[in-house]
């Protein structure tokens, strides 16, 4: 008796459009703090997606972390009121203090939408969180200092070349870590995507 033949499954084509999506998400620069490399991206919410993660470095101690997944459905989706929809993430430790200021979540968004904006990144239906959480050790920890972190969740979908979105988001991530912003007309020495690793 013949084995039974296995069924060949092609795999659905890349559309172009994704494709140009996935390079102008390589092609973004960052500042050089930013130490950025590919990471994979969840294959369950859409039938295409390109991730990136990055840590915000200073003298050698990591002070921000992230990551920014891009998503693509060709047959669209009334959520996202889209094709494209960007989801980011942002953490930074931040001065503990500042915890229990009430607008810290409202600021922290503020800075999202400011660097999209001064990146002239058009985008529409966004949505997210910002949550501040500090921790205080006790007992044979007790004398160490106390930490504070603020995490930034975000989505919004995208309009036009994506390029800007990711940069905003790279700016995001310095903002959240206390990085002081590049004065108007100094140009800044781009960190190379895939620092961190093999391209």
């Amino acid at each position: 008796m013949a084995a039974p033949r296995e069924r060949h499954i092609e795999p659905t084509p890349i559309p172009a459009e994704f494709e140009r999506a996935v390079r102008q998400l390589r092609g973004a620069t960052f500042r050089p703090e930013v130490f950025t490399e590919e990471m994979p991206a969840p294959q369950r919410i859409a039938p295409f997606a390109s991730a990136i993660s990055a840590d915000v470095t200073v003298d050698g101690e990591d002070v921000g972390t992230g990551r920014i997944v891009v998503l693509h459905d060709p047959a669209g989706n009334d959520t996202w009121d889209g094709t494209f929809r960007c989801v980011a993430y942002a953490r930074a430790d931040i001065d503990p203090e500042l915890v229990t200021d009430p607008l810290l979540a409202e600021v922290g968004w503020t800075w999202l939408t400011e660097a999209l904006e001064a990146h002239g990144a058009e985008y529409g239906a966004p949505s997210g969180t910002v949550t501040s959480v500090a921790s205080e050790s006790f007992g044979g920890m007790a004398a160490e200092p106390g930490t504070a972190q603020i995490e930034i969740r975000a989505s919004w979908t995208p309009v036009g070349d994506l390029t800007p979105h990711v940069e905003a988001w790279g700016e995001l991530l310095c903002t959240a870590a206390g990085l002081a912003p590049v004065p108007e007309g100094v140009a800044t020495i781009p960190s190379r995507r895939g620092q961190r690793g093999p391209e």
